[in-house]
């Protein structure tokens, strides 16, 4: 049986979706990478992004727990109002090839029409049973990435921070931006727009002050923490022409995720990427000692982006890809 879960779902929901989670996990990734948390999965489940509203779906087994178990996220902002992003299509592992993933699917594209959608997306790992069931849906891998890790302890040890060029100072913070920064930080947000994307048809909005500080917002209230390093042009009025981001979903984990880094074009080909990732992994160390991993995905034709990460010691765990469906 289908059902759709409440907002928010109780803790026997949450636990039970939890549950599934983590089994497909175990199966599906390498060992080396955690589980999520509890946490992070209620924070998720509670929580909408910014830019869009969730719709959980769960096939329920006859002893009440669940045999799969689905989020699809409906952007509600222009130009985005057409397109969808499938968050979650799991099956606990005992209860695959039963016709449980089939139906939730057939339940997700039911949202998808009576929202107008005509196109969704999602990030799948590579070679997996995930990728052979979109592959039978329609899905076309139209952006391959990589996963890449890092051990914070060893690049601290084994690359120096880069000295910044003259007229140039970092700043960091923890959570939302300072209001002194704000502004600066939102337009410098904006030249993620020639990030590679493939045929992805979902593009960010243009930011503003409100949109980064809610940004931050919820990655703190789905019980997370988020820490940022950038690099201010003290002779332009304290511009920001560079950041980089770390999302701790689980404070309490041992790795983190590594969020957007950019540096705004008149200010590339001087080593600002590579200088203030470096320079965020001793306010990472400082603050939160215990995270001793962080992970990223890059697409694989952002070439000068890996070599910034190699060069910190980054290096590729597993392939994933952003795939697509029209409807």
């Amino acid at each position: 049986m289908l059902i759709t879960l409440g907002s928010p779902p109780t803790d026997a929901e949450t636990d039970a979706w939890h549950a599934v989670v983590t089994a497909a996990h175990v199966l599906d990734l390498p060992a080396s990478v955690p589980e999520p948390s509890r946490s992070e999965t209620a924070g998720k489940l509670r929580l909408p992004p910014v830019s869009g509203r969730n719709k959980h779906l769960v096939s329920t087994a006859a002893d009440g727990s669940y045999d799969g178990v689905a989020s699809l996220v409906l952007f509600t902002e222009e130009p985005h109002l057409h397109t969808a992003f499938l968050d979650v299509l799991v099956v606990r592992p005992d209860a695959r090839r039963g016709g449980v993933g089939a139906a939730l699917w057939t339940a997700i594209r039911d949202e998808l029409a009576a929202a107008g959608r005509t196109s969704v997306s999602t990030v799948l790992e590579l070679g997996g049973a995930g990728e052979a069931f979109v592959d039978s849906l329609g899905f076309t891998n139209v952006l391959p990435l990589g996963w890449y890790v890092m051990r914070v302890r060893q690049t601290l040890d084994d690359v120096p921070e880069p000295a910044l060029p003259p007229g140039l100072r970092f700043a960091d913070w923890s959570g939302v931006v300072p209001d002194a920064l704000a502004e600066g930080f939102s337009r410098a947000h904006d030249a993620m727009e020639d990030t590679p994307g493939g045929a992805l048809e979902e593009r960010v909005p243009r930011w503003d002050t409100g949109r980064v500080r809610a940004a931050a917002r919820l990655i703190e209230d789905r019980g997370g923490a988020i820490l940022t390093s950038a690099v201010i042009d003290t002779t332009a009025g304290d511009a920001v022409v560079g950041y980089t981001e770390l999302v701790l979903r689980d404070p309490a984990g041992t790795r983190a995720v590594q969020y957007d880094t950019v540096v705004v074009p008149s200010h590339r080909g001087r080593g600002l990427g590579r200088a203030v990732k470096r320079h965020l992994l001793g306010t990472l160390h400082e603050l939160h000692p215990g995270i001793r991993e962080i992970s990223t995905t890059v697409a694989d034709s952002n070439t000068s982006m890996i070599a910034v990460n190699e060069a910190l010691g980054y290096r590729r765990e597993r392939p994933v890809g952003l795939f697509l469906a029209k409807l």
